[in-house]
């Protein structure tokens, strides 16, 4: 009786070290800078900015407008907050930017998907659905389960300069799942 009480816990820690998580580690991400506590004021993400992970489908489905940036986690709310002033920027000098991504678990995957905001979107209010381009500028399918670091040559769009935010997918391939990072830019 005591070995099938012990299996119960080892049973669901083991399953909890196996599922998926990840973050974009270059440019890093809002999630990934509040861990190396360059952004600060963060909550619970700065412990674990892997674990953004909400319903997928972006844009038709997906986190709420204004709970984009959380992935829809009520405990990881403060990187809903936004403002010209409250993230720390990535300066890019170049529109050829190298995604890294950073797999804590690995997981068979559908696609990444890369996201950006308008033109003209507006830095002082939630991140929305309105404020972002609803095709993504980047893309990458693939159903297989990716090695721990997955690396994608992507093209920024000209039009967009100055503070803009990137919102990159991670779609996981057979959960209803995504894994959502925000990536604040400086660009010329």
């Amino acid at each position: 009786m005591k070995q099938q009480l012990l299996l119960v816990p080892i049973l669901f820690f083991c399953s909890f070290l196996a599922y998926p998580h990840g973050y974009v580690k270059s440019p890093e991400s809002r999630s990934y800078l509040c861990r190396k506590e360059v952004n600060t004021n963060c909550g619970q993400i700065q412990y674990e900015p892997q674990s953004l992970e909400g319903p997928k489908g972006f844009p038709q489905q997906g986190p709420a407008d204004g709970e984009i940036a959380s992935a829809g986690l009520s405990q990881f709310s403060p990187l809903d907050v936004q403002t010209a002033e409250r993230w720390k920027t990535v300066p890019l000098k170049t529109r050829n930017v190298e995604f890294e991504w950073y797999l804590t678990a690995k997981h068979k995957t559908t696609k990444w998907e890369y996201f950006m905001t308008k033109p003209d979107w507006e830095p002082n209010i939630p991140l929305s659905r309105a404020q972002f381009e609803l095709t993504p500028f980047c893309e990458f399918h693939r159903i297989e389960t990716p090695d721990n670091t997955v690396k994608h040559n992507c093209v920024l769009p000209q039009e967009q300069t100055g503070y803009q935010v990137v919102l990159a997918v991670w779609t996981i391939d057979d959960t209803s799942k995504a894994f959502y990072q925000v990536i604040d830019l400086s660009l010329d």
